[in-house]
């Protein structure tokens, strides 16, 4: 685990995403299979994903076109992403660690700032600094 001087807090789960070829029909198979429940955000073909009932939503999730966060490298399976207290030390620590940086820091308004890396079994995961009063699902 994590010490929290190193990566500038414990780090949650707080974000999935699916990435999928065929994104409708990929989206009703989780609402049959799974009940889950889907609301466009952003641009077209992106859905934020409600997990549980409005009292206890669960983790946050998206559906997406699938995207390459590796050139070349079809993104296959879930993409995570776990939030930190401090993007800037906890990227230093996954360098640090041995990990690869796949996407700069970059901010997405209203929710936060956003890094991806590849871990030593090569899996792409994000770390996210949450705004101050951004919404999110974790806890």
């Amino acid at each position: 685990m994590w010490a929290r001087a190193e990566t500038g807090g414990m780090s949650n789960l707080t974000h999935f995403a699916i990435n999928a070829d065929d994104v409708e029909a990929t989206r009703t198979f989780y609402e049959r299979a799974l009940g889950w429940t889907f609301h466009p955000w952003g641009p077209p073909g992106f859905y934020q994903i409600q997990t549980g009932p409005d009292d206890a939503p669960g983790v946050g999730g998206a559906m997406q076109q699938r995207r390459e966060l590796v050139a070349g490298t079809p993104t296959v399976g879930l993409e995570v992403t776990f939030e930190v207290d401090d993007l800037s030390v906890a990227s230093d620590a996954v360098v640090e660690a041995g990990g690869e940086t796949l996407m700069d820091r970059f901010t997405i308004d209203g929710v936060g700032h956003l890094m991806f890396f590849r871990d030593p079994s090569g899996n792409a995961i994000g770390l996210i600094e949450y705004l101050p009063g951004a919404a999110r699902r974790s806890s």
